[in-house]
């Protein structure tokens, strides 16, 4: 009896291999996969199909479980499959699943909206966040948010004002308005031709600091250099787009939140916008429901997107303040923000928002995420005394390794050896997922993550680590 138990058990093992290789090759037959040289599929970069996935894992078609530690590109925050948004996404599209928001309205698109400007990040005295535009990705929100603040000067007769500014290794995402605002070469280089020429700004990254430099210290360091530039550009800048606190593509580099205040002190003084890119950084991620909070002061134009709808379907909103709204209200059409897309506002992807807005009320999401936050740091503190960690850095539900030989800043692995990659292969073969940035691992669980969960996670992660190195 027991014989005939193992036979079934291999079995049934064997079809669900056999089942996921057929998933691999059918996928490979016809799909184009994002943000991949597709050369290496499925050799050099494992192909892994997915069959479904529950709170923080994924389970792929030969069954094996995977813990998803990167937020699947970090929008996933309650866990997969998580019931509520589900249910709330069904019965929406039991009324209404799409309208066009040009001359039409619906309940879901409002009340979103109504609650994204009510938690938005304020400051006394200032104008609050008064009006939601939306978009259907996070690339898009910067595509708005960018035209927004050209066009507000355009109709304010200001039109000198056609160039941006933004931080050094800053991502916004990869259409061409957002790649002309970005500074990492791997994403720009080819497309370089096409690219609106922005003005690049010394990043705050604390990774920079110089000896014995405090984040506040390099941030003031960093607020000078934009200081000085936008000095050199006196009318022609609109805006400066910035990540706050965080910059996620660009290895999870992260500075002092009073980079931010001074930021805002440069743009009033010079007459220029401010849009906080949210996309990644909002909703909990470093600690507080966006980032800007952490410097008590608040962005002219703020995009969000990944988390709005709790990873369940795409959507991202441009919250802007009265005073650029009233700028495009007019009898000519000229003046009219005619900027549209087929989804805008799409009524199950707000309903997936409302519903996950819900959660953050009803359980204390954010205290939650302080006291994971807490694991967060204790089990990633023994990392800095790795041989080849050079930095270990947290921002509230985010931690990031920065891996270099010996732990030498200024030695980094030759880039042939791709460490990040072979630490990704390492985690994946035990069942954690560890999309790296380079040669920075990092952790950005699903906040739904239990104590078990963060062990095996910081287990498995050492062990990545170790035989990634192993042959460096």
């Amino acid at each position: 009896m027991q014989e005939r138990l193992h036979e079934a058990e291999i079995l049934a093992d064997r079809t669900a291999a056999e089942s996921a290789e057929s998933w691999r090759q059918r996928d490979l037959s016809v799909l184009w996969h994002p943000c991949t040289q597709m050369r290496e599929h499925p050799g050099t970069l494992p192909l892994v199909p997915i069959s479904h996935g529950r709170g923080a894992w994924l389970v792929g078609h030969d069954g094996r479980h995977y813990l998803d530690a990167v937020s699947s590109w970090w929008t996933n925050l309650f866990g997969h499959a998580e019931p509520r948004i589900a249910a709330a996404v069904a019965a929406q599209a039991g009324r209404l699943e799409q309208v066009m928001l040009a001359g039409f309205s619906h309940e879901p698109a409002v009340r979103l909206a109504e609650r994204l400007l009510d938690i938005a990040p304020r400051e006394p005295g200032r104008a609050p966040l008064a009006k939601v535009f939306y978009a259907d990705n996070g690339s898009a929100g910067v595509e708005a948010a960018l035209k927004m603040a050209f066009h507000w000067f355009h109709n304010r007769g200001e039109h000198g004002r056609t160039r941006f500014v933004a931080l050094e290794n800053g991502y916004h995402g990869e259409t061409i308005g957002a790649l002309s605002v970005g500074d990492i070469p791997l994403y720009r280089q080819v497309y370089a031709p096409l690219l609106k020429e922005a003005l690049f700004a010394p990043s705050p990254d604390a990774w920079l600091a110089e000896p014995g430099q405090s984040p506040a210290e390099r941030a003031e360091q960093a607020a000078a250099g934009l200081a000085a530039l936008l000095e050199r550009h006196p009318g022609e800048v609109c805006a400066l787009i910035l990540e706050p606190r965080l910059q996620c593509a660009g290895g999870m580099r992260m500075h002092d939140p009073l980079y931010l205040r001074r930021a805002r002190e440069l743009c009033d003084a010079h007459g220029v916008l401010l849009i906080a890119d949210e996309i990644a950084t909002g909703f909990g991620r470093t600690g507080t429901m966006f980032a800007f909070e952490q410097a008590g002061t608040m962005p002219d134009l703020m995009c969000v997107s990944k988390g709005l709808t709790g990873g369940f379907l795409p959507l991202a909103a441009v919250l802007a303040t009265q005073d650029i709204y009233d700028a495009f209200l007019d009898d000519s059409r000229e003046r009219a923000f005619l900027h549209s897309h087929s989804y805008t506002g799409n009524p199950l992807a707000c309903a997936a928002a409302l519903a996950s807005l819900d959660i953050f009320a009803s359980d204390d999401v954010i205290e939650r995420n302080r006291v994971t936050a807490q694991s967060l740091r204790a089990l990633s503190a023994p990392f800095a005394d790795h041989r080849h960690v050079a930095d270990v850095r947290q921002a509230g539900m985010v931690v990031a390794f920065e891996l270099t030989r010996d732990g030498d800043r200024s030695t980094p692995f030759p880039a042939g050896a791709r460490i990040g990659l072979r630490a990704y292969r390492a985690a994946l073969q035990r069942g954690v997922v560890l999309r790296p940035l380079g040669d920075v691992l990092y952790w950005m669980p699903p906040y739904c993550i239990d104590a078990d969960q963060l062990a095996l996670l910081a287990e498995t992660t050492l062990a990545a680590i170790d035989e990634a190195v192993a042959c460096a």
